[in-house]
Order: structure tokens, then sequence, then C-alpha cells
């Protein structure tokens, strides 16, 4: 058995267990019976007994749909010894378990099963690790729907290397998360060649500080504009777009075949005259947006006087609002309150920490709360 392929082991479990020969089974099921996160941390399992291991989770009660590596062990040997079960999962978490490179490469024939999510989010991949997923997701029998690399170290030559591997199979991506990664405007533009494509049915894009500029932003929005209609949730935040950048996502917000239903640009250096921009293309097509982040940026009095005209269209369907350390005073509060005073029957969230509303605009906000037709249920 120490020698034994995985495949031959499981078979002869088969046999075993027919023989009614529950031995080795049994041996491993009282490491599945710990309780807590990590029940196989530290335990020196043999080839046999990982085999078992295998067996008595391929065929146990318990649900497969999705795979969680923490519950047993947080390390490349553990993925690698289960591979088997994550091929026959339709979920993968497998964030923060200190894989790297290697894991990628066994898992790209894992990426041609039922499996549908991979969550490798935390992990130090590097731009090795999306070279080798790359094989898999070129695949056509890959089916995988949702792909999270957050904070897995990929720079320029990792994006482009999935951007490759996306355009060959464009058509059952529907999330990627690849926040707090590097890939810069080269690798975005790569990306923004495959939102082109009719298709991309990307519906969740999240790029949160992922060194964008303002080239970057605006290839992006340019693509996006192209084939509008799929794409649901466009996370920028901590980038700099730019005028230029901003100039082209205002053009997309303004398409009537655009869909976002949430835009996060946090903390995106963006001023009065370029949010104002902004607000007006929300104003134009006002139907489809439920939350929006401008946290950290300047709007200024005429941003914040647009955004108010905005809720008070009867048309307008934001829920959730951040407007937090973005210099609003008294008066632009005031003038939030009122058109939400007009149009009360939407917004669920509004968040306006770290401004200056004084006591005259804190009190018309907090005012709203006590509004039995205001579904305002959170005020920061």
């Amino acid at each position: 058995m120490e020698n034994s392929s995985p495949e031959k082991s499981i078979n002869l479990f088969h046999c075993l267990n027919e023989l009614n020969d529950h031995s080795l089974v049994q041996e491993v099921q009282t490491y599945l019976s710990k309780t807590g996160a990590s029940r196989l941390s530290g335990a020196r399992l043999s080839p046999s007994q990982w085999s078992a291991l295998v067996f008595v989770l391929l065929n146990s009660d318990e649900e497969l749909d999705e795979f969680n590596l923490s519950k047993y062990d947080q390390s490349e040997e553990c993925l690698l010894r289960l591979l088997p079960v994550v091929e026959t999962s339709r979920k993968a978490d497998l964030s923060g378990c200190g894989l790297t490179e290697k894991s990628c490469l066994a898992l790209a024939s894992a990426l041609s099963t039922s499996l549908r999510e991979l969550n490798l989010s935390n992990n130090n991949l590097e731009d090795s690790g999306p070279k080798h997923l790359s094989t898999g997701l070129k695949n056509p029998q890959c089916k995988l729907e949702t792909l999270k690399l957050s904070g897995c170290l990929i720079r320029e030559e990792g994006c482009a290397a999935l951007a490759s591997a996306l355009r060959l199979n464009p058509s059952y991506l529907r999330e990627l998360d690849l926040n707090w990664n590097k890939p810069g405007d080269t690798g975005v533009k790569l990306l923004s060649v495959v939102l082109k494509d009719p298709h991309c049915k990307l519906e969740k894009l999240r790029l949160w500080d992922c060194n964008i500029g303002e080239e970057g932003c605006a290839a992006l929005a340019s693509a996006l504009r192209s084939n509008p209609s799929h794409l649901r949730e466009l996370n920028l935040n901590y980038n700099k777009p730019g005028c230029s950048g901003m100039k082209q996502l205002t053009a997309l917000l303004k398409d009537q075949h655009c869909k976002l239903i949430k835009l996060m640009l946090f903390d995106c250096s963006i001023g009065e005259e370029d949010c104002a921009a902004l607000i007006s293309a929300l104003r134009s097509n006002p139907s489809h947006l439920i939350e929006l982040n401008l946290n950290y940026n300047e709007p200024g009095e005429s941003g914040v006087k647009l955004l108010s005209a905005l809720l008070k269209d009867p048309q307008c369907k934001l829920e959730k609002l951040k407007l937090s350390n973005c210099s609003i005073k008294e008066k632009g509060c005031a003038s939030l309150a009122s058109a939400l005073r007009s149009n009360p029957s939407h917004l669920r969230k509004l968040d306006l920490s770290c401004n200056k509303p004084a006591d005259t605009g804190a009190k018309q906000l907090s005012a709203l709360l006590k509004d039995p037709h205001c579904k305002l249920e959170k005020l920061k």
C-alpha cells in the first residue's frame, strides 16, 4: 500500500469495505472526529492513511458541495493528498493555507472537473501560480464560475497569463477577484481585451489596490462600454483613475445598457469636477445602481448638490451610499437630508462619518431615522 497510487488504494478500500473490514477506515475516522479547525494539523499520516481519508471523504454522508482545506490542515501536503476530494466538490476554499505555485500546478487539472468556485486568496502564488492555473482555465472542459486570487502577489506577468486563458475560454467565469495584487496598467489593459469579448459573461470584477493608473482605468472602462450588459459589480478602490479614466467611466455609466449595481471608488483621488461628471452620468441612467462608495474623495459642494438631486429622483434605486471623509459640511449634509425626505423609500445605509455636518446637519440627518416613510436603517 505504501507505493500504491491513490486510485489503486481507493479501489482496495472498496474491496475491504465489501468484505466488512473497516479497520483502517475507522482509524482515519478518529482524526475526523476531532472538533474545531485544522483537525489534521500536526498529524503524520502514512500514504495508506491519506488514501483511507480520501476514501472516507468521498464515501461519507457529509455534503461535498464545499471543500474547506482549513478544516483539515492548512498545508500544501494536505491539499495535494486530498486533491481527489477537491475534484468532486463544487466549491474549494483554499485561502490562507500557505500554498505555492506547486498547488496551482496540481489544481490545473481539477479545473476541468465539477469545480465551479475556487478561492486561493492570501497565498503566495506570485506570477508562476496563475501561469499554472491558466493551463486549466484554457481547457474547454473548465466551467469555473468564481476565481478568487486576492492578495496572492500577482503582478503583470501573472495577470497576462490569466487574461490569455480567459480569452480562449471566456464564457463561464462570472466573478474574478484580484484585490491587493499589482497587475498595473499593463495587466489590466490585457484583462480589458477579455472584457470586450461579447462571450465574456463576467459579473463581478474586484481590483482593489491593484496599482492601476489613468491608462489602465481608461482601458477598463472603455472595454466595458463595448460589452456593458453583464458586469454588475466593479471595485476600483484605492486606484488612481485620473481624468481620462473617470471620463471613460462616466461614459460607461451613461450607457443605457450598463447594468452596474455596485461601484466602489474608495480613495481614488477623485476631485470635484470628476465627481460632478460621475454623478451627472448616474442621473442620466439612475435605475440600476444600488451601492456607491465614494469614501475618501473630494466631491465638493457641486458634487454633493448633484448627488442630492440624484437621490431626489424617484428612479434612483441607491440602497447604500458611502461618503466617509469627503469634506462634506453642514450645507451638504442638509442638502442630502432634504433629498432623502423627498424620496425616502430606497436608501438603507448612509455613511457620512468623518465629515463636518455641524449640529444643524446632524439633526436633520438624525431626523430621517424617525421618519416612518424613510427606509434608512443605518446612519454613520
